[in-house]
């Protein structure tokens, strides 16, 4: 398994970024996909998910704000973040399962992640 994140960077409070994950390894359409986040010195907080049919949740935090979406014949999933908060700081990193609603227990494919730093 080979997720590679993308679409980080600077940006100012209010502003928006398009985060990218590209898959490879696995059946990609047979799974759900998800976004998590880390601030450095915390722990890993779930942000989205979206399950191979397309159903999407959220966390309540970006809930209104965050869109996932995922398009299965270039094997990627999408995290469009608007209206960006400073405590949206942190390294984002996708994974896949067959439950995205949360990250799955022991989860051991992380890619490098992408940092969005949010910020005047």
């Amino acid at each position: 398994v080979q997720l590679v994140e993308s679409g980080g960077g600077l940006v100012q409070p209010g502003g928006s970024l398009r985060l990218s994950c590209a898959a490879s390894g696995f059946t990609f359409s047979s799974y759900g996909m998800g976004w998590a986040r880390q601030v450095p010195g915390k722990g890993l907080e779930w942000v989205s998910g979206i399950y191979s049919l397309g159903s999407t949740f959220y966390a309540d935090s970006v809930k209104g704000r965050f869109t996932i979406s995922r398009d299965n014949a270039k094997n990627t999933v999408y995290l469009l973040m608007n209206s960006l908060k400073p405590e949206d700081t942190a390294v984002y990193y996708c994974f896949h399962g067959p439950s995205p609603g949360g990250v799955p227990p022991g989860y051991d494919s992380w890619g490098q992640g992408t940092r969005v730093t949010v910020s005047s």
